[in-house]
Formats: C-alpha cells, structure tokens, sequence
C-alpha cells in the first residue's frame, strides 16, 4: 500500500513578490502613483512614531561592503529588511545595492508576506525623500540638481516630480555614462534635464539639492561654497560609519532633520559633528510638534540614511496592494503538519 505524499496546507503558503511582479505591479499603477500612495504610508507609520520598537540597523562590515538587517515592529506587524551595499559590485557584474523583505503577524509570528526590496527600497528611499522635502524644501520648488546619476536617481526624480512639483533637473556624475543612462531616462519621462560638467555647476539656480554617492568613504561632493541661502539638500548617500558626501561646515549653517538620531549621529553626515550638535526628528515635524522650514532663506538638511520604519511602510502598502490580485506567487515556505507536535511524522510521509 502506497503512502499518499501529504499536499501542503493553506498556511504552508507565504505571499511572495518577485522582482518580475514588482515591476509588473510598478508599471501597473504607475511609477509616480506608486510613489505618491507609498509616501502616504510612510507619513502615516511616521506620524505614530512612538507606536514601534526601534532599533538602528544591524550591520556586518567587511572591506568589501556591508550587509545589514533593519528589523522594526508595532502592535500587529514585525518587518525585517535583509540589504547589501558594495561599491565595488557594478565592476563585477553585479548591484550594488540588494534587498528582501518580511512582514509577519506579531499574533503568531507567521509571515504574512515575502517580498523582493531591490527595486522596492529604490521607491521607499525615493518616497522619503519626496515626503520629507514637502516639509522642508523652499514652496514652488521646481529645480532640482542630482549630483550622483546611479541606480537611485531616476526614481528620486519620478517621487519629487510626483510630490513637489520638480520639472528641471541638472544632473552630475563623476562617470559622463551615468549621467548620459539618466538623461536619457528621465528625458523620455518629460523632464527638463541639464547635463552639468561639475558639482558646481549642477547647483546653480536649483532649489533642492540632492547627492546620493556610492563609494564607502569620507567624501567632499558638496563644499561650503556651493550651497547658498534658501536651499533644501536632500542627502541620501552616506549611509554608514567612514562615508559622508558635505563639507562640516555646510552642516553647521544648515537646519538638520533626521530619522532617527541613534541611527543618524552613527552613519550619516552628523557623524562629522558633535555627539550633542542639535538635530530634530522628522516624526515631530510631520506630527506638527516641531517646526520644518520657517522662513525663505532657511537652509534645510535631510541627513538621510535610511530607517526600518520606512521599509516596513512599504512591505505594509505592498502587501494591501497585492491582496486578492495576480501580483503575487504563494510560496510554500511553512511547514504545517496536522499534527503541530509530529513534525518528523510529516517528514516520514512525504517519502516519495
């Protein structure tokens, strides 16, 4: 008498987004209407700020790059948010940056969905930014200077485009190549684009300045000179102890906004200053307890580097966006016996 092989169950099966369902999902909706409803999650996980344990993210440095693990929780949901960052990747062949996600129920700790982050921590970075400029950036903002044209710039643009407004892009990069994939891409999504010969020259008469670099050290992208009054910077490149991209003393003239401060004053262009050197936390800002931009000539800084919270908002929206639709695979990743005690009986019966 045979034994019949036991058919997973129903619990067995963990929602998963693949890369491929990502950008059929993205181009779907639409780039910009993606962006623009991911940013209301992210305000909205940032308004109840207090609501979720925080922890900055566990990194795993190597000469070659790091790997991290960027966990957070509230009452209902865990995420986690599994990413690399290795500059010397794109010689190789290979990205740069990588990532995957998990949601899971707090109740029983089961996922309630696996999703690819590559191209998803591109939109959430790309939202954030967007989201924090709404209260940071001069109004009527229409130029924006992108000084680093890598995988992350077209997607910063798309999200400004979508929530403030920017149309006129003046782009640099240190590689002429990058600059040329941007403006190409971001010409044929309607942009007005400028390609610029120098940092300084990118600049010039933007309103929002944003720098996102890849190489994992101290660097000047930014010098005092450059940055004039009235100016929003938007800098999302140094993620990591060792790696900046301004000058200290653009720092000290500038108003300075974070995430979180713990994280922060360890990876991004703060760590360049005092311990106690005065920041203040965007959730306070967006909760209206704390002041954003208050007069023309203000100049603001968003020390970007990345916080759990924002990934797990975007897992959030993206498991909500996928239910009950084709965006998705069932992944048999659970193992469920009938019996929850006689996990090695289910073993024996799935013998072939």
């Amino acid at each position: 008498m045979t034994t019949q092989r036991p058919l997973p169950s129903a619990l067995a099966y963990v929602p998963f987004v693949s890369v491929d369902n990502m950008m059929r999902l993205v181009n779907h909706l639409g780039a910009e209407t993606l962006l623009t409803e991911l940013a209301d999650y992210i305000e909205a996980d940032f308004k109840r700020w207090p609501e979720f344990d925080k922890t900055p993210r566990i990194a795993s440095h190597s000469a070659d790059g790091v790997i991290e693990l960027m966990p957070t929780a509230d009452r209902e949901n865990y995420g986690f948010k599994y990413v690399n960052g290795h500059p010397a990747n794109m010689k190789r062949g290979f990205q740069t940056v990588t990532a995957f996600g998990v949601l899971s129920s707090v109740a029983n700790g089961y996922p309630v969905l696996l999703s690819e982050m590559t191209v998803l921590t591109a939109l959430r970075t790309a939202a954030t930014s967007a989201l924090v400029a709404r209260y940071l950036a001069p109004r009527d903002a229409t130029v924006m200077a992108m000084i680093g044209n890598g995988a992350q710039c077209e997607f910063q643009a798309m999200a400004f485009r979508a929530i403030c407004g920017i149309t006129d892009l003046r782009l640099y990069d240190i590689d002429p190549a990058a600059t040329d994939k941007a403006a190409r891409n971001l010409e044929a999504e309607g942009f007005a684009v400028t390609r610029c010969a120098s940092g300084e020259e990118a600049v010039q008469g933007a309103q929002i300045i944003t720098t996102c670099t890849a190489d994992k050290q101290y660097a000047t992208i930014l010098t005092d000179n450059m940055v004039g009054a009235g100016v929003h910077i938007n800098a999302i490149g140094g993620d990591c102890p060792g790696k900046t991209e301004l000058h200290a003393d653009i720092l000290r003239r500038s108003d300075i906004f974070v995430e979180y401060p713990e994280q922060t004053r360890i990876e991004g262009e703060i760590q360049q200053l005092d311990p106690d050197h005065p920041v203040t936390e965007l959730w306070q800002v967006m909760r209206g307890e704390a002041e954003g931009r208050r007069e023309p000539r203000q100049i603001t800084l968003f020390d970007s580097v990345g916080f759990a919270i924002e990934d797990f908002s975007a897992l959030r929206y993206v498991s909500d966006l996928v239910r009950d639709t084709a965006f998705f695979e069932p992944l048999d990743m659970l193992a469920d016996p009938d019996d929850p005690r006689d996990l090695f009986g289910m073993l024996r019966r799935a013998v072939d």
